[in-house]
């Protein structure tokens, strides 16, 4: 089947939702690919005459949004022992180590940690979760949370959707080829985030080092 084909296939409701739970879900405190998957999508509405982007990129943020709002009221209600409980359940990503330097950032930037968290691939977990337990002003983090979302999910969404549309000409003569080097898009942007992830990651905890020695 010619790539264009097998992608109109698609059901744009399945690729809305899919999107929006994922990232939801991620938003919560559970480690997921949100990145990866809205990446993905955002390629696929390129070349998708019935996927929107806006829409695609409006779910993305709703996503975001409400996910962080539930994950923020279980931290607030479930305090530092879910921290605790999410460290036996997800040692990689909620170590200690981890823990204290996300405490220290919030500490230190406030609701800024949580708008600049939706584009750290580790903050983006821990945000909504630890601005509960942290007791954070539910305006302060709803506002930073939307535009955070806002800008993460429609720029992401924006970005890929015209790297794809500016591809289309290409990928449309080629079936095999043109899959690949769809996929190879997609895990070029994901690798491409992980990395300023991690540095930014590395960053923050260079920074923070100083305020545990004055502690």
């Amino acid at each position: 089947m010619h790539v264009q084909e097998w992608l109109d296939s698609v059901p744009a409701i399945a690729v809305y939702a899919m999107v929006a739970l994922v990232i939801g879900v991620e938003s919560l405190g559970i480690p997921l690919p949100g990145e990866i998957v809205l990446v993905s999508a955002a390629l696929l509405s390129s070349q998708h005459s019935g996927i929107n982007p806006v829409v695609l990129g409006a779910c993305a943020t709703a996503g975001a949004v409400i996910g962080d709002s539930i994950g923020y009221a279980i931290g607030r209600k479930g305090g530092r022992p879910l921290l605790a409980w999410l460290g036996g359940k997800f040692p990689r990503h909620f170590s200690e180590g981890h823990v204290a330097t996300a405490e220290r950032s919030f500490e230190k930037w406030g609701m800024w940690a949580v708008f600049v968290g939706r584009f750290i691939a580790l903050l983006r977990i821990f945000a909504g979760p630890l601005a509960g337990v942290l007791q954070m002003p539910y305006w302060k983090f709803l506002i930073a949370n939307v535009l955070g979302g806002i800008c993460w999910a429609g720029g992401t969404t924006a970005v890929i959707y015209y790297v794809g549309v500016v591809a289309e000409g290409w990928l449309k003569k080629f079936s095999y080829v043109g899959l690949a080097a769809a996929v190879l898009v997609g895990l070029a942007s994901m690798l491409l985030v992980k990395r300023k992830a991690k540095k930014a990651q590395q960053e923050h905890g260079r920074e923070a080092e100083p305020v545990g020695a004055g502690e």
